[in-house]
């Protein structure tokens, strides 16, 4: 726990204007490295996906990943930016473990995509838009692992081992202008910007875009100035934030940590800082570098990268429907309410409800499983929505066997908990459980007669006119046949037995 003085957040709002910006590194899909021919892939076993390249080795030389510079085009179109004539890879020059060249192959003033725009929906329905300066390509580092220390960290550690499969792996680095006037929404248009970003590498298919995985990771960067018209305050920047959750806290301490900084009179260090998810403070890192610290100078080794107008026009026509685009789409095709459309967005179930549809269900039959009782069941295993052990093809399947009278939505809560339990598909649940609603007039009439029976006064009251109490006897008819017949029939057989 972090033991830094903090002041009330939206104390902090009402006497600072928050300036945010935001850099986000996205892992490229490709099957090969940025400048080497050596597998990329998650969970291999520590540097087996490695060449001498990787391993910077001397005599080596790069070759670019032609596909990589596709999938940077792609990402650089989406977010409206424009695409360089010609551009050039640099050195990033700096010291450590997992940079087993001493540099970093990235890009500096010749970016492959730049001046571009992303506008972002917050969860009230409003736009906000978020100015991007620049999409570059580089190569990921290798992956550090100190052993000893506390909580990970190189500080106090016996030893540290390196593990370069990372190492070389394609990176697109999404770099933002000082994002102003989100007062206090700032935390919350950082994380939608985050989110809206991921969606659209997805969406893209450039990544798998698995922020768990740290395939997205945002470096978030917070100042303070006394008004909007004051000049730029001191930035820090909160490193390698992998959850959407994770980067709207990290934005909300930093600001209530600079303003109890300036409140004292101080001023803020410019340096890293790193993030804790178990209680959402952030620690102090490393004092920030300049980018003239890092000695850039055009990489020797690579020549430069020109991508034809022809080759950048193929690729724009060739883009997919872009989630903001399809959610217009789709909201138009379901109809619902603006407020049922954010909620399902926000529950990360449009995808779900998309297949569902597909399977030949009402959008109306679809959101109401998503968002009811499977949120439900979500929420109480603390997983989300698309984590369920049920698809959308299975709730399909259970809405036709509403449809098809066989289950009511009673039973049908019965036949999700089968299905989450691995009994098989819906049909297969019911016919094992027993579940099908009873169908025969038979059966039914004789919990009818039973239940008539023993309730002489209602029945009297509903032969004399006053339907009202009818609702008892189908309660307990329903609940002597275990909830397995339609409410509907039975209500008919009861007033024909009745003769009302």
């Amino acid at each position: 726990m972090s033991n830094e003085k903090l002041v009330d957040y939206d104390d902090a709002v009402k006497r600072y204007d928050p300036v945010i910006g935001i850099e986000v590194h996205v892992e490229l899909g490709t099957r090969t490295k940025m400048f080497d021919g050596a597998e990329q892939g998650f969970g291999a076993p520590a540097n087996t996906q490695v060449t001498p390249i990787s391993l910077g080795l001397p005599g080596t030389l790069p070759v670019t990943n032609g596909k990589a510079v596709e999938y940077a085009i792609r990402i650089g179109l989406a977010l409206n930016c424009q695409i360089a004539e010609v551009c050039r890879f640099a050195r990033k020059h700096y010291f450590y473990p997992d940079i087993p060249k001493n540099f970093q192959t990235s890009q500096s003033d010749e970016p492959i995509a730049f001046d571009g725009h992303l506008d972002v929906e917050l969860e009230d329905g409003t736009m906000f838009r978020v100015e991007i300066e620049r999409a570059h390509m580089e190569e990921d580092a290798g992956k550090n692992t100190h052993v000893g220390g506390a909580d990970g960290r190189i500080h106090g550690a016996d030893y540290s081992l390196v593990d370069y499969n990372r190492s070389g792996i394609p990176l697109v680095e999404i770099v933002t202008k000082p994002i102003l006037g989100a007062g206090e929404r700032a935390p919350e248009v950082a994380r939608a910007y985050v989110q809206t970003l991921r969606d659209i590498f997805r969406a893209l298919e450039v990544s798998e875009a698995r922020m768990e995985r740290g395939n997205v990771r945002a470096d978030i960067n917070v100042s303070l100035r006394p008004t909007p018209d004051s000049p730029l305050g001191t930035r820090s920047e909160t490193k390698n934030v992998n959850s959407f959750r994770s980067i709207e806290k990290a934005v909300r301490y930093e600001v209530s940590r600079h303003a109890a900084i300036l409140d004292a009179g101080n001023k803020v260090p410019q340096e890293t800082r790193h993030f804790h998810e178990e209680d959402g403070t952030t620690s102090s890192g490393r004092p920030k570098s300049d980018a003239d610290d890092y000695r850039y100078f055009p990489e020797p080794d690579l020549v430069p990268v020109a991508p034809s107008r022809q080759w950048v026009e193929d690729i724009r026509a060739a883009l997919p429907e872009l989630p903001a685009a399809r959610r217009r789409r789709l909201h138009d095709a379901w109809g619902f309410a603006d407020a049922e459309m954010r909620d399902v967005v926000n529950a990360g179930a449009l995808d779900l409800i998309d297949a569902t549809v597909a399977a030949e269900t009402t959008p109306a039959a679809a959101r109401k499983w998503w968002m009811g009782e499977l949120s439900r069941v979500a929420k109480q295993a603390d997983v989300a929505l698309d984590e369920l052990a049920i698809t959308p093809a299975q709730v399909g399947e259970l809405q036709s066997l509403i449809d098809a009278k066989r289950i009511n939505d009673k039973i049908a809560r019965q036949v999700i908990d089968g299905v989450l339990a691995g009994e098989g598909d819906p049909a297969a649940v019911v016919e094992a459980r027993g579940l099908e609603i009873v169908s025969d007039d038979g059966p039914l009439l004789a919990a009818i007669d039973e239940t008539l029976a023993a309730q002489p006064d209602i029945v009297e009251k509903v032969r004399g006119g006053n339907l009202g109490p009818i609702g008892a006897i189908i309660g307990a008819v329903m609940k002597a046949t275990k909830g397995q017949a339609d409410a509907g029939r039975v209500r008919e057989l009861i007033i024909e037995r009745i003769g009302a």
